[in-house]
């Protein structure tokens, strides 16, 4: 993989990103071509000048597949899924350049030659993603990992990473037995070496070791793990191996030492400022689109409440550096909801109104928290804020939770793209893991990531209560 501005981007994507840009490129000149040099009096020179009219139909379009979730290496929707989502992509693209053309008339190409160009890029992109998926698939070009232990730790990734799309990119070639330890995976796939580690390592062109042994205070193979090393083999810890592959930081595998001594969890003026200015530009660019919708929910809530109760719904919530801030969003469930004490929300949760229910769905409920984004005590992108009372309860039952809250609380976040919605004390250790990635690999970058993946998230509505 690799990693950019600390966030770790599979090779594979990143050059089918370039392919289909470059497809998506030359559709364009390609469309305009079919349209005026037909000979039927139209010449190419009214549809004048192309590049960036092919710019901005690529930057439009690898957009919204991102937004659709077509760059991620963990998708499992299949091939119908996959195609159902790239059609839907260039459909959103097409409503999009059509809006752009209204604004800016001067970048019209024309509708044959537009129409000719979205077909030539539908189907370059479907060729394209299924030769992707057949080459990318073949173990010949995966990256070879061999994982040093059997126990219950090597056991975590092969049930961790147990499904095809997880291993994408790598291959196991086998679990190394360590004398002492139990094994914890499919028979099978163990290893019990009757010659040097290194010796089998080159034998089976092995490009990395994973080190998975329980106890390394004995029989742990120091110097063989060396000798690999020194000749060139990749060798990393679990912790680390988990953060590249799965985008989390593995709380079982924690330990002090690593946080200190690993990279990240790094802030700076600069770094502060950027995320600012990048706060306050997504804010009031989606309040000046959502405007109307808002103002629909408000009168929504009221008829279905026959104007009792309030609109909205103010809660206080624990923000950066453990500050008590306060959240507004519409409000989705009954005016009593919490009359026997604060609860986390559950599957079909009675207290959530009808209205309730679909803005819950599409997210249009956390829409007031932008004006929390403008006055600074959020952000966009962040972990997301708990209420004072969960806080103290998970902070004391799970390790490292308070870590948490060294940045602001963001309207989304990894944790919320990455993993359902929670409502146990499990659900918030498999999120603060996801939450402490981000914490140490926060950038303008990853948010920018994470705001397109949001809105797939909305798109297929998952994760809503």
């Amino acid at each position: 993989m690799l990693r950019l501005f600390r966030h770790y981007v599979p090779h594979s994507f990143l050059w089918l990103g370039m392919i289909e840009a470059a497809i998506l490129l030359l559709s364009i000149y390609l469309g305009a071509w079919l349209r005026f040099g037909g000979g039927d009096g139209a010449t190419i020179d009214e549809a004048e000048p192309l590049l960036p009219k092919a710019v901005l139909f690529a930057l439009v379009i690898i957009s919204v597949m991102t937004a659709a979730g077509l760059y991620k290496a963990n998708l499992r929707d299949g091939l119908a899924g996959m195609l159902l989502r790239t059609g839907i992509s260039i459909l959103l693209g097409f409503g999009v350049m059509s809006l752009a053309f209204y604004i800016f008339p001067s970048l019209f190409l024309g509708r044959g030659a537009f129409g000719l160009s979205f077909g030539i890029a539908l189907g370059g992109i479907v060729c394209a993603r299924l030769v992707f998926f057949r080459v990318i698939d073949q173990e010949a070009l995966k990256k070879r990992i061999l994982v040093l232990g059997t126990g219950k730790r090597a056991g975590q990734i092969a049930q961790r990473m147990r499904r095809k799309v997880d291993r994408r990119g790598f291959a196991i070639i086998g679990y190394v037995h360590v004398p002492g330890e139990h094994v914890e995976v499919d028979e099978q796939n163990v290893l019990r070496l009757d010659v040097p580690l290194l010796e089998f390592a080159n034998r089976h062109r092995v490009d990395e070791i994973v080190v998975a042994v329980e106890d390394r205070r004995k029989n742990f193979p120091v110097h063989e793990l060396l000798d690999c090393k020194m000749s060139g083999i990749e060798v990393v810890d679990m912790p680390a191996f988990f953060e590249r592959q799965a985008g989390l930081i593995r709380l079982d595998l924690l330990h002090p030492s690593w946080l200190i001594f690993s990279d990240g969890f790094l802030t700076s003026s600069l770094r502060d400022y950027n995320k600012r200015i990048f706060d306050v530009i997504a804010s009031l660019l989606i309040l000046a689109l959502a405007w109307p919708v808002m103002i629909l929910t408000a009168l929504a809530i009221l008829i279905e409440s026959g104007g009792r109760g309030p609109v909205f719904y103010r809660q206080v919530r624990v923000g950066q550096n453990w500050e008590l801030i306060e959240v507004l969003k519409f409000r989705s469930m009954r005016v009593d909801a919490e009359k026997d004490g604060p609860q986390w929300a559950s599957k079909n949760d009675s207290r959530v109104t009808r209205i309730g229910a679909f803005i819950r769905k599409v997210r249009i409920d956390e829409l007031p928290q932008l004006f929390g984004v403008l006055r600074g005590q959020m952000s966009f992108v962040g972990p997301r804020p708990e209420r004072p009372e969960f806080v103290e309860q998970l902070s004391q039952n799970i390790p490292y939770y308070a870590e948490r809250h060294r940045v602001k609380p963001g309207i989304t976040g990894w944790a919320q793209i990455r993993y359902a919605y929670g409502s146990t004390e499990q659900d918030a250790i498999e999120k603060l893991q996801y939450d402490l990635y981000y914490v140490k690999n926060h950038s303008l970058f990853l948010d920018l990531m994470i705001l397109f993946q949001t809105a797939e998230v909305i798109l297929w509505g998952r994760g809503a209560r």
